[in-house]
């Protein structure tokens, strides 16, 4: 009886802990991973600002790679919390499984103690065999008999239950010792870290103070880029509409939809195209095989007082570097602005991927090119001592954030 009872606790215990053990070690992976993830990153921009440290002026371009590295430190304490967070939850649990398991057999030993003093007792007032010659008849001996020898056994199973319970329990002690340990050293990386962060800082606010004294050249060359900016979206706007009109050249308007604004009609290739780069939102390549997005999509502001608004996303790469397809489509213009360098625009259906800053561009307009495919070699920026390519996407005439699409490193 005792034995079933001890046999129903562990699998109760087992149901109840070892799924959310499961769990809690899955997702600590995936923080693990995205970790490493993380600091690969980070690694990679100190490379990038390791060239920038001969440059004895700031630039927005470098502060904007700092902005982005502290940003992504951030997020590594926040993954070590978040680990930290997970294994207290595991030792929480270890710990009450095995004030559990200790109650548990301190009632095992001690219904074993009392039945060696049982055992001992009844043993001194009789032999075995005197109470079971004692029966009255033939039957009741062989009840007897089995009776002696069940006790026996049982007695035997109870030394083995609390042999084995007094063995996992010390395996359990064990374990959460390890978890213990494991704890303590990332309390001391989630440290190590925040004082990284604290220095990180502290360069991020030396950058802010050397460029307020240039305050007015900045926004100057804000706005020289930004519009740069907008004649390159005048542009694509007008590939598009150009696009637009020939695909229904062949479409009569009736009054009805003539004030309506025409839609790209698109050939069942192309519409397949379209369908397929939809379904890889998320999964796309890398327009590089190495780099780290800096500057993001939409409006954003790297130090107080300024503001800028990025049509796409802007990554920092290595010197040498080469823009590659992010996917299947055809070159539908390739056209150069000035400080931007030259463009390619590639259409996947209603779909246009299009890549800045290039310097020589390998393709030609009306070609048609493979996911990853090399198109250009990418601008160096010698002030900011870095390769930087802006990748936009577009879905008709709207601007999509290309994070979104890319492949997600962390």
């Amino acid at each position: 009886m005792s034995r079933n009872i001890t046999k129903h606790c562990l699998f109760i215990w087992a149901l109840i802990i070892l799924p959310g053990l499961v769990i809690a070690q899955k997702t600590r992976k995936e923080l693990e991973s995205k970790k490493q993830k993380l600091q690969q990153d980070i690694e990679y921009l100190n490379k990038v600002l390791e060239k920038t440290k001969d440059n004895k002026e700031s630039s927005l371009g470098v502060l904007m790679t700092v902005n982005r590295k502290i940003s992504l430190q951030e997020q590594v304490i926040e993954t070590v919390s978040n680990e930290i967070g997970i294994l207290q939850s595991q030792i929480n649990d270890a710990n009450d499984t095995i004030n559990a398991m200790g109650g548990r057999l301190g009632i095992l030993k001690k219904e074993y103690a009392r039945m060696v003093v049982d055992a001992y007792k009844t043993e001194k007032g009789y032999s075995k065999l005197s109470f079971i010659f004692a029966s009255k008849d033939f039957e009741q001996a062989a009840l007897r008999m089995r009776y002696v020898q069940e006790y026996q056994e049982y007695r035997h199973k109870q030394a083995l239950i609390i042999d084995s319970t007094s063995k996992e329990l010390g395996g359990k002690v064990v374990r959460l010792q390890k978890k213990e340990d494991e704890k303590k050293q990332l309390l001391e990386s989630e440290q190590s870290e925040k004082n990284t962060l604290a220095v990180e800082k502290a360069d991020q606010q030396k950058i802010y103070n050397d460029l307020k004294g240039k305050e007015k050249e900045l926004r100057k060359e804000l706005a020289a880029k930004q519009k740069a900016s907008q004649k390159l979206e005048a542009s694509i706007k007008k590939l598009i509409e150009d696009e637009i009109k020939r695909s229904n050249a062949n479409v009569k308007a009736t009054k009805k939809n003539s004030a309506a604004p025409l839609e790209l009609k698109l050939t069942p290739e192309a519409q397949q195209l379209s369908q397929n780069f939809e379904n890889n939102k998320g999964k796309l390549p890398w327009p590089v095989v190495e780099g780290v997005i800096f500057r993001p999509f939409g409006e954003y502001s790297p130090m107080p007082g300024i503001t800028e608004t990025n049509t796409g996303i802007d990554i920092a790469t290595a010197k040498g570097s080469i823009a590659r397809a992010v996917f299947e489509g055809t070159v539908s213009a390739i056209t150069e602005i000035p400080s931007l360098g030259k463009v390619i625009i590639i259409r996947h259906g209603q779909f246009l991927s299009v890549y800045v800053h290039l310097n020589e561009v390998f393709v030609k307009v009306g070609e048609k090119v493979k996911t990853k495919e090399t198109l250009g070699t990418i601008i160096y920026d010698e002030q900011n001592q870095m390769a930087d390519l802006e990748l936009q996407i577009w879905q008709g005439q709207n601007k999509l954030d290309p994070q979104d699409w890319l492949f997600k490193k962390d």
